[in-house]
């Protein structure tokens, strides 16, 4: 048994996940000049979604967060975010193979998007996604069910 699990969002957790996601996201923004405050609570709040949305728990504290949407060709991944002191330590890999297991169950592909030059781009293709297109931001990702 694995020592986290999901857990629902709700419409008034935006805040704690807003500063969630800008850990986890500064320091790549950072380091291409594009960090900004109020651009990324604008996108956050764009996006939200708290019926897609999913809390990641370890013993008993929400550390990271997800959104998974579904659409009728292929699942989307719009958000995965773990709280900096929580990454590398295998939790973002199980999901993800989760996530994997969830899209091959209903014979979808699983997409994605990551910054480009963010050290999540080679998390998602180590996992075996593949590069669809890019443009100014971002790249865009697929994974299939083999």
């Amino acid at each position: 048994m694995s020592d986290w699990h999901t857990a629902p969002v709700a419409a008034d957790d935006f805040e704690t996940l807003l500063a969630l996601r800008i850990a986890a996201m500064q320091p790549s923004l950072s380091a291409i000049g594009r960090f900004d405050a109020q651009r990324a609570r604008d996108r956050l709040a764009a996006s939200f979604a708290p019926q897609h949305s999913r809390w990641i728990v370890q013993h008993g504290e929400r550390i990271g967060w997800y959104a998974l949407h579904t659409a009728a060709d292929h699942l989307y991944l719009h958000h995965l975010y773990l709280a900096p002191a929580h990454s590398g330590h295998g939790i973002g890999s199980a999901l993800l193979r989760q996530l994997q297991q969830q899209a091959a169950a209903q014979g979808l592909p699983l997409r994605l998007g990551a910054l480009k030059h963010s050290a999540a781009n080679l998390f998602y293709q180590r996992h075996g996604f593949v590069l669809l297109q890019a443009d100014d931001w971002d790249n865009h990702y697929q994974w299939s069910a083999p």
